[in-house]
C-alpha cells in the first residue's frame, strides 16, 4: 500500500500529548521517508475547520485521557470535524500515570466510524495535568526510545500491507461510563463546577491564559473571570508565566491528594499492532 503523506493531529492542553504524537510521527516519517505535517486540535479556532484525509495518507491522532475516556467536551469535535475516507490512522492516548481505561478503545472506535483504518494504537503515560508528583518529566528519554521502536514496528507493518487491514484490537469498552473521581477518603467527589482562581498579586494581565484555554472560557477583559465551561485541563495553570492561576476547590484538591497517594508507581507504555 503506497503512502504519500503523514499528518500528526493532536488535542494537547498541557503539551504532553503534543510531545508524544510529534515524537511518534517524526519517527514514522523518517522510517518511511515521507513528508510530515503537524496540526494542533487544541484551541477553539483550531477545531472549527473540517479535516478530510484519504487513501495514501497516514494520520497519527492523539488525545489525553480524562476520567478514563476521551475528553467529553473535545471528543464531539473529533467526531464532527474528521473524515478519514480510507486514510490509515494510528490512535495515541496519554494518561497521567493512573490508567487509560477505555479512552483508547473509544478513540479507535471513533476513528473507524469516521472512515479511517486503524493500523496501530498506543497508550502513553505522561506528567499528570493536575500534579507534577505523577509522571514528572514524562515522556522522558526512555519513553522516546520506546516510541521510536514502536514507529519501526508500525513502519514494518505498513511496508508489508497489500490490502486494507482489519481494525487494530485494543482493550477497553468504547461505551463504558467515565471514571468517578475519589477523594483522599476513598469516597466519590464532585468538582465539575470548580474553576481556576487568580492571584491578582502575581497576575500581569498578559492574557496567555485566555489565548491558550481550549474552551475559550476565560474573560479576555478580566482574566480573573471564567464565565465559560472549565474542563479542568490545567492549561491556564501550566502556562501562566507568573504562576497566578490555581485551583482551591476542596473536592478537587482531595482528589489530587488521592492520586498522589495511590498512583506513584510508574506505568509502562502499551502498544498495539
Amino acid at each position: 500500500m503506497e503512502l504519500r503523506q503523514i499528518t500528526a493531529l493532536f488535542y494537547s492542553a498541557t503539551g504532553v500529548t503534543d510531545k508524544v504524537v510529534r515524537t511518534l510521527a517524526e519517527a514514522l516519517a523518517a522510517e518511511l521517508s515521507l513528508p510530515l505535517t503537524c496540526r494542533s486540535f487544541t484551541k477553539p479556532g483550531e477545531r472549527e475547520e473540517n479535516l478530510s484525509f484519504g487513501k495514501g495518507e497516514l494520520v497519527i491522532v492523539g488525545s489525553p485521557t480524562y476520567a478514563g475516556r476521551m475528553p467529553n467536551k473535545i471528543a464531539p469535535d473529533f467526531q464532527a470535524r474528521l473524515q478519514g475516507s480510507g486514510a490509515l490512522a494510528v490512535a495515541a492516548v496519554t494518561f497521567g500515570n493512573r490508567a487509560y481505561e477505555n479512552s483508547l478503545a473509544e478513540f479507535c472506535a471513533l476513528l473507524e466510524a469516521k472512515g479511517f483504518h486503524t493500523v496501530a494504537a498506543g497508550a502513553f503515560p505522561g506528567r499528570h495535568a493536575f500534579t507534577d508528583a505523577l509522571g514528572e518529566g514524562r515522556p522522558d528519554w526512555d519513553d522516546k526510545r520506546v516510541i521510536q521502536q514502536f514507529a519501526k514496528q508500525i513502519a514494518g507493518k505498513l511496508q508489508n500491507l497489500e490490502a486494507v487491514p482489519p481494525p487494530v484490537e485494543v482493550p477497553g469498552d468504547p461505551e463504558a461510563p467515565y471514571y468517578i473521581p475519589k477523594g483522599l477518603d476513598g469516597e466519590p467527589v464532585k468538582f465539575l463546577k470548580a474553576k481556576p482562581k487568580t492571584d491578582l498579586g502575581r497576575c500581569c494581565n498578559c492574557g496567555v491564559c485566555v489565548r491558550t484555554c481550549p474552551m475559550g472560557a476565560i474573560d479576555s477583559k478580566n482574566v480573573a473571570e471564567v464565565p465559560g465551561t472549565c474542563i479542568k485541563c490545567q492549561s491556564c495553570v501550566r502556562k501562566c508565566t507568573h504562576h497566578a492561576k490555581y485551583f482551591d476547590d476542596p473536592a478537587f484538591l482531595s482528589h489530587v491528594a488521592m492520586l498522589e497517594k495511590n498512583f506513584q508507581e510508574p506505568k509502562e507504555i502499551e502498544t498495539f499492532l
